[in-house]
């Protein structure tokens, strides 16, 4: 029997490779004859570029670049096994998790940091870029990353406006000739789990601006800021960004790199199933077993389970998710190929303790899973 482990990490608590690695043991304590195969995965955020890189044997580089706040940091991205392609986490740079929450306004918070990760990786040799855009504090519609690689964003007097998106109000011309050149000879794939236009009520100031410490009228502001940054866009480079899916992920940040990079939106666990073979093994699979620390509603757009479901359904694999907490609206990943979702909680306890346990619960979810499914299919295999 072949068992293919393919969560994604537990946030806060385990990285892929070591939650799957846990998966792993459970499964042996079961069946140790078992064949496993352990494919640690993500989704475009959290522990895509170490998903990546340590897959394929690459290499990880440190710089210095700004956070959100325009702080110096050591940021860094990672180098796949072929030496060209480039991984970056934008929340390494821009993320919310960088600054502390009296420092959280997306009307200074900026993406200049992660243009800077681009220059570095250009440097580098880099041509072939994957960006994952998850966790940003950002709402500035990548204007500072944009800054960072060369365009000028200029207001009505022809100077340069400031970082973060409440400065976009006084922006009156964009000008693309100092953009660094190498862009245009690279490629760069956006991994995007979320689907928010650039702006209006679905948009990624009324969507994401919240939680990024905006209040209700910041977040008008700051969708009145991006309609206009948009607007400009279009008679620039001839592209509408406004209502285009996708376009609102990261604070706006993937309608940046649509516009004037010549970026493609693609879901982030179609990207690196693809790159790490993940159909290949799952095809002569008996089970897939995959995970995360909170599933709900949300995990059937494009998360981790829901991306690896839909590649099991193909071959009639069944697949189990291990789940850290079950919240609302888990019954859409049923109608995607998932057999079945499984808290690893085994008693009431706190959220703290929860997290330091991850691992050992992981291993007795999975034990106790591969012994009711194999269970039932010898009973079903005797009548």
């Amino acid at each position: 029997m072949k068992i293919v482990i393919a969560p994604d990490s537990f946030k806060g608590s385990l990285s892929a490779k070591v939650a799957g690695l846990a998966i792993e043991r459970g499964i042996k304590r079961a069946f140790p004859e078992s064949a496993t195969k352990v494919i640690p995965m993500a989704d475009g955020g959290e522990g895509t570029m170490e998903c990546l890189v340590e897959a394929t044997a690459g290499r990880y580089f440190e710089v210095t670049v700004k956070n959100p706040i325009g702080r110096d940091i050591r940021s860094g991205f990672g180098i796949l096994g072929d030496g060209t392609t480039c991984v970056i986490e934008m929340a390494m740079s821009s993320g919310l998790y960088l600054i502390a929450s009296e420092d959280r306004n997306p009307l200074r918070t900026t993406t200049y940091g992660f243009g800077q990760l681009i220059l570095a990786a250009l440097d580098q040799g880099c041509r072939h870029f994957i960006l994952g855009l998850g966790g940003s504090a950002t709402n500035d519609g990548g204007a500072g990353m944009l800054q960072a690689l060369g365009i000028q964003l200029l207001d009505s007097e022809g100077c340069p406006i400031g970082l973060g998106g409440g400065e976009l109000t006084s922006l009156a011309e964009i000008r693309t000739s100092g953009l660094d050149p190498r862009i245009m000879e690279s490629r760069f794939i956006v991994a995007c789990d979320v689907d928010n236009p650039f702006i209006g009520p679905n948009g990624v100031s009324a969507v994401f601006g919240p939680q990024k410490g905006a209040s209700p009228d910041m977040v008008k502001q700051l969708d009145l800021n991006l309609k206009h940054f948009a607007d400009l866009i279009e008679r620039t480079q001839g592209i509408a960004i406004h209502d285009h899916p996708g376009t609102g992920a990261a604070g706006g940040l993937s309608g940046g790199i649509l516009a004037f990079m010549n970026g493609q939106l693609e879901a982030g666990i179609s990207i690196i199933s693809r790159l790490l073979g993940l159909e290949a093994e799952v095809k002569d699979a008996d089970l897939v077993i995959t995970g995360e620390g909170q599933v709900d509603y949300q995990t059937a757009r494009g998360k981790t389970p829901s991306g690896v479901a839909n590649i099991a359904r193909k071959h009639h694999v069944p697949v189990v998710v291990l789940a850290g907490s079950v919240g609302e609206g888990i019954e859409s990943l049923y109608e995607q190929g998932i057999s079945a979702v499984v808290s690893i909680l085994n008693r009431p306890m706190s959220l703290e303790k929860a997290m330091e346990l991850t691992g050992p619960l992981l291993e007795q979810a999975a034990e106790q899973v591969v012994r009711i499914y194999f269970s039932n299919n010898r009973g079903s295999r005797e009548h």
